[in-house]
């Protein structure tokens, strides 16, 4: 383990100092933004510690230790802010299930941590973060729409399709799928969660699951196997950028497994383009 100046908890006091430094990267940091936009820096009110690292009432990083432990520092802090979360989260064991966020910082966090944590299930080192900040350049799918409470049965088998396929494992497994089936239903409560349903099939779907007020960050992209390979995924995509950039935030974004060939090539016919690296550890 490095040496390090030890990482502390924030409270509210730190929201200014906070909210500076997730405004150096917006579209990198849309979901914590989103919830300290939402909620503050306050230990209870986002669910769990946001551990700082900085010199006195500076902070150069961030990681926000909850179901996911999310890290993000400025150019130049990651490997030292790494030490000294790496240390906090050895002491206080996993409690995660994912470690993601952008790849400077989650890399050198993983490194010291996976000693301790490891061997993990899945490790995505290189996952391109991609944005739009206008019109989608394909013409966006008319039928795909914001999902209706009362469609929720009808979306969640293909929720938990889309999950078991991209993650490798299904997200029933743990509590019955009782956390998952209410994080759909949220996203559907907020107006976030889009999708094309014909005769009772969900033929696209996809999730706006992060909001901050400068971007948003879509999820869940996905197609029916019988219809893929149609083009619907791109104009499914148009149409939850068009939706998002009206509704919800002016820069729609996304991040994509660098594997995944046919998925960034649909996105590059949208119009998104790389604007940083993402990383994820799966346990």
């Amino acid at each position: 383990m490095l040496r390090a100046t030890a990482a502390r908890v924030l409270d509210e006091s730190d929201e200014p100092a906070v909210t500076e430094l997730l405004a150096t990267d917006p579209v990198a940091t849309c979901w914590l933004a989103g919830r300290v936009e939402a909620v503050g820096t306050g230990a209870l009110a986002l669910g769990a510690p946001l551990w700082g690292f900085g010199s006195g009432r500076s902070v150069e990083a961030v990681c926000l230790a909850g179901a996911n432990l999310i890290p993000f520092a400025l150019p130049g802090a990651e490997r030292a802010s790494s030490a000294a979360f790496a240390e906090r989260a050895r002491r206080a064991g996993r409690r995660c299930s994912t470690i993601v966020g952008p790849a400077g910082a989650v890399e050198p966090l993983w490194q010291l941590l996976e000693p301790w944590w490891g061997p993990c299930r899945d490790h995505r080192p290189r996952q391109p973060l991609l944005a739009i900040d206008g019109p989608p350049a394909v013409a966006p799918e008319p039928r795909v729409r914001p999902v209706r409470p009362e469609e929720l049965e009808t979306l969640l088998p293909a929720s938990v399709a889309m999950f078991t396929e991209e993650v490798g494992v299904s997200p029933l497994r743990s509590d019955g799928g009782a956390g998952y089936r209410a994080r759909v239903a949220e996203l559907i409560r907020a107006g976030r969660s889009l999708a094309w349903i014909e005769g009772g099939e969900v033929i696209f779907k996809a999730e706006i699951g992060a909001v901050s007020r400068a971007a948003c960050q879509v999820q869940g992209v996905w197609v029916a196997p019988a219809h893929r390979g149609r083009g619907i995924g791109t104009a499914g995509t148009a149409a939850v950028v068009e939706y998002a950039r009206s509704v919800i935030a002016p820069v729609v974004s996304l991040y994509v497994n660098d594997f995944n060939g046919r998925a960034r090539a649909s996105y590059a016919r949208v119009g998104f383009r790389e604007v940083g690296m993402y990383s994820s550890v799966l346990f």
